[in-house]
């Protein structure tokens, strides 16, 4: 398959690595990006050696991690890069004046649409063709991750100060925040360059214990290690969890640049490519193009994760193998993501960070239509492009014809390890259908290249989960099973629990 044209030189961030971009013929704000990124998994590793928190202060640390963030993101996007500091300065005046029973409303509107704002003068104005979600295509990834920040401190001070404690649910009362941060922790929580190109997003008191030093003890102390032999907390190393990580990210880069730009889904919407291939051709090709796409975001989310803990962040206790485990702020699970046998297994492992912003702030405070208006708040943060409203809008029905089957099906191919693996694998082609014919407008951004491609597929998705929701029975059944499982087993009146005294009473 022949490769899309070049990207035309389009970069607001500095040029130093122009001629590097053009040997490798990869656009200059990838090479930025991947160049910013490899070095600061470098300072990582220099910040936890020499800078832990028991060698300088707090203070310092909070500060050579904002420096670094700021050079960062104006070596990638140069003038641009100023619509970070006005939204990050605009949120802490609203997060210093407002009163705690608003401030989460405040900032939120006021982060969501300044993010807009910029979506739209990116897109329609300076007219670039990149997706929003892109990492290296602009600044807007980092005004997402900055906005999912400035959205959950708000929420989460306004649990802790404004909220009674009996009025939270487990994991409110645990990222709390029950005093305001200072300005400096306020900076270095959205500007860290840990975090600042590719995230991924983190609780502010998880971030604040990492700074002070308490982040891994505070997990360790959830665990009885004189059972376990150990005298002494133990000094778990991040060394063997970012080597891994970083073997990932070197494999998705070579797949990304020998493969990725083979397959352009833009085909998939193309007159000739529609009018000549075969209905089989055509779903062959998107499933090929959307699985093409996804190392790009394998490289950048691993490789983010892998500079966090060879910061020392990310600790997370140990697996039931006695591991240590180094995945509390990663952002996806590939293996979970590959072998998915439901369209909730994928989603539920991809973007982690961001399910975990989204059901915080949105879906759990929801009484009513949760789904629809959670899948909303992402399309509004995603992006302007029309693309990613089809995306989501076809993600509701999707998402309810998906639970629906399983709860109609499931059970029948349990009886038997014969029948389970045939259902994972039907389960498993069907998830790959679903997620590419679902996925593909996402990527066209465009409504006329959608339409055509829906035309294309025969709108198979839509009719097929219509079908699903109008014909197979959805909330009876589950409820009466849900009921039956929950109902405690009665006995009669004059039954006790012991069956020598029931017999003499009988």
């Amino acid at each position: 398959m022949a490769e899309e044209p070049s990207i035309p030189l389009r970069t607001t961030g500095f040029r130093l690595l122009h001629r590097l971009s053009l040997r490798l013929n990869v656009p200059l704000d990838q090479v930025n990006f991947a160049a910013c990124q490899l070095l600061a998994l470098l300072a990582a590793f220099w910040f936890r050696h020499y800078l832990s928190p028991t060698k300088v202060s707090t203070v310092i640390r909070h500060v050579v991690v904002t420096i670094l963030g700021i050079y960062f993101v104006i070596f990638c996007f140069g003038w641009y890069s100023l619509h970070v500091f006005i939204e990050i300065f605009l949120c802490y005046c609203i997060m210093t004046l407002a009163k705690i029973k608003n401030i989460h409303k405040y900032s939120f509107v006021a982060a969501l649409a300044y993010l807009t704002l910029c979506q739209i003068s990116r897109v329609y104005i300076f007219s670039y063709k990149l997706l929003s979600t892109d990492f290296s295509g602009g600044l807007l990834w980092p005004l997402m991750i900055i906005t999912q920040k400035i959205t959950s401190l708000a929420f989460q001070l306004h649990d802790g100060m404004g909220r009674k404690e009996e009025d939270l649910t487990k994991e409110q009362s645990r990222v709390a925040v029950r005093v305001r941060p200072t300005f400096l922790q306020y900076c270095s929580y959205h500007l860290n360059f840990l975090s600042i190109l590719a995230g991924p997003t983190s609780n502010y008191k998880d971030y604040i214990a990492f700074i002070e030093g308490s982040h891994i003890n505070m997990k360790l102390l959830e665990i009885n290690w004189k059972k376990k032999g150990y005298r002494t907390l133990p000094d778990p190393s991040p060394l063997r969890a970012v080597v891994q990580k970083v073997a990932i990210t070197v494999v998705c880069a070579l797949l990304f640049l020998s493969i990725s730009k083979k397959f352009p889904i833009s085909y998939v919407s193309d007159e000739n490519f529609v009018r000549e291939a075969s209905f089989f051709s055509r779903i062959s090709y998107l499933i090929i193009s959307i699985n093409a796409v996804r190392p790009k975001y394998y490289f950048a989310w691993t490789l983010a994760d892998a500079i966090n803990n060879a910061a020392g962040y990310g600790f997370n206790g140990i697996d039931e193998n006695g591991n240590f485990r180094w995945d509390l702020i990663s952002n996806l699970n590939i293996w979970n993501i590959e072998t998915a046998t439901s369209f909730k297994m994928c989603l539920d492992n991809w973007n982690i960070q961001t399910l975990f912003w989204l059901k915080s702030i949105c879906y759990d405070r929801l009484s009513n239509y949760r789904i629809p208006l959670t899948l909303m708040l992402s399309a509004v943060w995603h992006g302007v492009y029309p693309g990613y409203y089809f995306t989501f809008i076809t993600a509701i029905p999707v998402t309810m014809a998906a639970r629906t089957v399983r709860r109609n099906f499931r059970h029948y191919f349990l009886s038997s390890k014969t029948k389970k693996v045939a259902y994972d694998i039907a389960t498993w082609a069907t998830t790959q259908l679903v997620i590419s014919y679902t996925a593909a407008p996402f990527l066209l951004l465009a409504v006329g290249p959608t339409i055509r491609f829906y035309k294309s597929m025969y709108f198979y998705g839509h009719i097929v989960c219509l079908l699903v929701l109008l014909v197979l029975p959805t909330k009876l059944r589950y409820h009466f099973d849900q009921k039956r499982e929950r109902q405690p087993d009665i006995k009669p009146a004059n039954e006790t629990l012991d069956p020598q005294l029931d017999e003499k009473i009988k």
